[in-house]
């Protein structure tokens, strides 16, 4: 098997290319300067230029805040909505599955019950409103995986976890957010998610984090601090006291039963990811 994955920069993209070579599957990474996904005629050349047989499109706007800047509208748009089109259409036209990683924010974060995967769409910020887009150019492709995930750390990149680790060291107090409720996604456990799926034909939308209690960003920077063995005041606060240009989700919870249904492992507890990527953290420094 060989699959082209984009993004490959990202946290994401970097760990589903280690997965799959440990598995014996060819993954092509490539990032914007390889590929630039809102370019149409550059998605063709390079989706067609060799035989894949599955494109998993990590590549995504994530810059949340920055994406409510109006002069910024169209291309948080061409990245997130009509990139996964143009990657989509050529995958359908050869017949081959894509993989697109969407987000909770496609919902409306009020509540305290569970998305569940084909809840209607209600985003509460533009990066959720092209995120959803991007969702429903995915799905005219028949052979589409969607996953959708929050929360996410990994090794490439910033996250809330070095954040934390930073301002615990430098401040030796914090104070956090606890009326966003939610489950961290731990990119090596998704990797491995991902390299499993991309391997079957259970196309459909999926919720992927890791498992264990919703817990809020209060609880997580606890435990964070806990695991690393850091004496860290957490003091918890409410979202209105930093706020911000894109509105959060206070609900981020995800019904996970479309993975029960088609015969995937859930992911490990957010706990057991923390420990092992606080672990990995320490082994890479």
């Amino acid at each position: 098997m060989k699959i082209l994955v984009t993004g490959y920069k990202g946290q994401l993209g970097f760990d589903v290319v280690n997965e799959a070579e440990k598995r014996g599957i060819e993954a092509v990474g490539v990032d914007i300067d390889e590929m630039d996904i809102t370019d149409p005629k550059q998605v063709r050349e390079v989706i067609t230029a060799d035989k894949y047989d599955a494109v998993v499109h990590c590549a995504a706007w994530t810059a949340v805040d920055k994406a409510e800047e109006p002069e910024l509208f169209e291309k948080v748009r061409e990245v997130n909505a009509l990139g996964p089109k143009y990657i989509s259409e050529v995958c359908q036209e050869l017949d081959i599955p894509i993989m697109y990683f969407s987000t909770d924010y496609v919902f409306n974060g009020e509540g305290e019950a569970p998305w569940n995967e084909y809840d209607e769409f209600e985003p509460l910020n533009v990066y959720g409103v092209t995120k959803g887009e991007g969702e429903k150019y995915v799905v005219e492709n028949p052979k589409h995986f969607i996953i959708r995930i929050a929360w996410v750390f990994g090794k490439n990149g910033n996250n809330f976890i070095k954040t934390m680790l930073r301002l615990g060291k430098e401040r030796g107090a914090v104070s956090v957010v606890n009326d966003q409720i939610g489950q961290p996604t731990y990119t090596y456990d998704l990797a491995r998610l991902v390299v499993d799926m991309i391997q079957t034909e259970e196309y459909g939308t999926y919720h992927a984090t890791n498992s264990g209690e919703y817990i809020s960003w209060y609880d997580f920077a606890k435990e964070i601090f806990r695991q690393a063995g850091m004496d860290v005041e957490v003091t918890p606060v409410d979202s209105s006291q930093f706020p911000a240009k894109a509105k959060r989700p206070h609900n981020s919870r995800m019904n996970q039963t479309e993975l029960d249904k088609h015969g995937f492992d859930r992911l490990p507890t957010w706990q057991d990811a923390l420990a092992r990527y606080l672990k990995n953290l320490k082994i890479n420094n």
